[in-house]
């Protein structure tokens, strides 16, 4: 018999969740998880979790290990897996993954997709043992406030939320593949009072703080990404004394190549989307 059961995320109180996950994510490579319980439904809001589709394991009322869910129509996004550090090595965590790929398969989705650090070779190992590929590579970058580029050729305007909401979802339905949080359901829920810029094939949506420019979306669907160089440039002229940061979310192919044109340094940390394909049915 199993030392332990999973059971829907919804089903446990939230300050017990929260607590297990800060617990699991003490030690993680970018840092430990310090957001506060009142804070923790508005990240589970941003990183599109439904706790209904959620797992997590049980022994007692002991919560070890847990693996939180994002759908995406008909792929699902696990936001996030993790044991407390006393049920490492349990076999918590790999029940929670096979039960969630047998889930997906009986859903009839397409695919399973997640992100993963590079330099996490414990959870690779763990996602690739059970079928899932890397799918693109994603880097942080960052350019710092006195690089010199060229003048800008663009004067653009904001968008608005809904404009670049709508742009981002009709990318992906024409098959664009993007990481879930640079794509319109995250950025529609996010707090942050980021402002969106559209230049042929290209969108910029980007946050500037007192401290620097956080770039939440930079998506060019054309291979060569003048669109992106060009709104780019802009930005700098706009604003130019801020640094730049991107996180860890940039695919090469879809602007990141851009950036590192401009100057700009990727963070030696950076993370693979994965997917795992499934047979619908």
């Amino acid at each position: 018999m199993s030392a332990f059961r999973l059971v829907p995320a919804n089903v446990v109180p939230p300050a017990q969740l929260h607590a297990a996950f800060s617990a699991a994510f003490a030690d993680y490579l970018i840092g430990p998880f310090n957001l506060a319980l009142a804070q923790w439904p508005g990240f589970l809001a941003r990183q599109a979790v439904s706790l209904s589709r959620s797992r997590v394991a049980l022994r007692g009322d002991e919560l070890l290990a847990f693996a939180l869910v994002a759908p995406r129509g008909q792929r699902w996004r696990l936001a996030a897996m993790g044991a407390v550090p006393q049920a490492r090595g349990s076999g918590a965590a790999p029940a929670l993954l096979d039960e969630l790929i047998a889930r997906a398969r009986a859903h009839g989705l397409q695919a399973l997709e997640l992100e993963v650090f590079a330099q996490n070779e414990r959870a690779a190992r763990l996602y690739r043992s059970r079928g899932f590929g890397e799918v693109m590579p994603l880097h942080g970058y960052t350019l710092a406030a006195d690089t010199v580029l060229p003048p800008a050729a663009l004067a653009p305007h904001d968008l608005g939320r809904e404009a670049a909401q709508h742009w981002l979802a009709a990318a992906e339905a024409d098959d664009l593949l993007l990481p879930l949080l640079v794509s319109a359901p995250v950025l529609a829920v996010s707090p942050l009072p980021w402002q969106a810029w559209q230049h042929g094939s290209a969108q910029l949506v980007f946050v500037p703080q007192p401290d620097g420019i956080q770039i939440l979306s930079l998506v060019d669907r054309q291979p060569a990404q003048q669109a992106a160089r060009a709104l780019l440039l802009a930005l700098r002229a706009a604003h130019p004394s801020l640094a730049w940061q991107v996180p860890q979310l940039q695919a090469p192919q879809l602007g990141g190549d851009a950036l590192l044109a401009l100057g700009a340094r990727r963070e030696p940390l950076y993370q693979y989307l994965m997917q795992l394909p499934l047979s619908a049915g």
